[in-house]
């Protein structure tokens, strides 16, 4: 352990994040080690786009590509560490050995190189989601030693779980792996918020989850259903949380590379997936600007990528003026540059594989910020 690393150890441990947007101060930076191109399940084949490379395959990342993916986290994991934030690391699980519980059995794990998806931050709290993917079911345990470290050392801090969802067949709606259901189709079926995921039990990634304050914006889709919102709803009583969908994203995964806030008032949206009318009124209701975000730099995602390229717009907000932009996206840097905020260039294109952007591959425990009501309007 480094001398900077000492310190870093001893600085004192406060779990606090309210929004996406106030002075970062503590951040989990994901790692790549072990990570795994999931085997098919219901819940990962109908999120594979017909034209991804990644269909069909599954097994062990070349190692070069997990390389590659860390030499770029542990870069970013120096530059937070460099402007004075405190970053942790997830420990690895063997994510090649097959899983099973009493309903099902899976091949192998996925890794835990997205953070965002898995824990959610509110206040003093850090909040384990429910996933919806089986490959995915015991990626808690990769954070579990940060999360007994928090608690021991903030005496605050509240450690809660969302109920593990059994994930039988019955929570997936077998008529989404066909391969004869094209994109128009998709996009009907998201017009009419008609998901992979049944009402079967709750269910929600932690990513489909934007922080705003006293309220909470989760987006329902592939991940995160209906009941997992009203989950969320009945847990957290103080917060208003609102549901939203984007009938354009015809693979609905994730909502921070759909809907961005910045700071206060201010939002990027996809200009593919717009929020729908109805639902920007709340927005617009409280003085929020909602503008569309630049196009990607890109015109394909890396190699065995499941995301799309719209990852340019998963951006990681340092303070309401500063914003971490992966190096090559230079349009989405331009227009926050337009915007009047600090751009950070961070390469990390080579880790998009491993589970999405710079949003995505962090997860808040420390934002210098408080519990504010953003939207009094209602």
């Amino acid at each position: 352990m480094t001398e900077a690393e000492k310190k870093e150890a001893f600085k004192k441990t406060i779990v606090n994040s309210w929004n996406e947007w106030d002075p970062l101060k503590h951040v989990i930076v994901g790692v790549a080690d072990g990570c795994m191109i999931p085997p098919s399940e219901p819940a990962v084949e109908c999120k594979v786009p017909d034209d991804s490379d990644m269909k069909g395959k599954w097994g062990p990342r070349p190692q070069e590509t997990v390389d590659k993916a860390n030499i770029q986290l542990d870069n970013l994991a120096d530059l937070l560490r460099k402007r004075g934030i405190r970053v942790d690391r997830p420990t690895p699980l063997d994510f090649s050995r097959p899983i099973q519980t009493p309903d099902w059995e899976n091949p192998s794990m996925f890794g835990c190189m997205p953070p965002r998806d898995v824990v959610a931050t509110v206040g003093n709290e850090m909040l384990e989601a429910t996933m919806s993917y089986r490959c995915r079911w015991f990626e808690y345990l990769c954070y579990r030693p940060l999360m007994q470290q928090y608690f021991n050392e903030d005496p605050n801090f509240r450690h809660e779980a969302a109920p593990k969802p059994r994930l039988t067949d019955a929570d997936y709606r077998a008529d989404y792996l066909s391969e004869k259901i094209g994109i128009p189709k998709r996009l009907e079926w998201a017009a009419e918020k008609f998901f992979v995921t049944t009402e079967e039990e709750p269910l929600f990634d932690a990513a489909d989850v934007l922080r705003k304050g006293k309220d909470h914006v989760v987006q329902h889709g592939f991940t995160t259903n209906l009941k997992g919102i009203e989950w969320l709803r009945r847990h957290f009583p103080d917060h208003r949380v609102h549901a939203v969908n984007f009938p354009g994203d015809p693979y609905p995964i994730h909502i921070d590379a759909t809907f961005t806030p910045v700071r206060p008032g201010l939002i990027l949206n996809n200009p593919n997936r717009r929020l729908p009318d109805d639902q920007r009124e709340f927005f617009h209701r409280n003085g929020w600007e909602i503008v569309d975000a630049a196009q990607p730099a890109h015109n394909s995602p890396p190699p065995l990528c499941y995301s799309s390229t719209w990852l340019s717009m998963n951006v990681l907000v340092l303070d309401p003026k500063t914003v971490c932009v992966e190096k090559s996206e230079v349009y989405q840097a331009e227009q926050f540059d337009k915007l009047g905020l600090e751009v950070v260039e961070v390469d990390l294109r080579d880790a998009y594989a491993f589970g999405g952007g710079l949003h995505c591959c962090t997860a808040d425990v420390y934002r210098d910020s408080s519990f504010e009501d953003y939207f009094p309007k209602g």
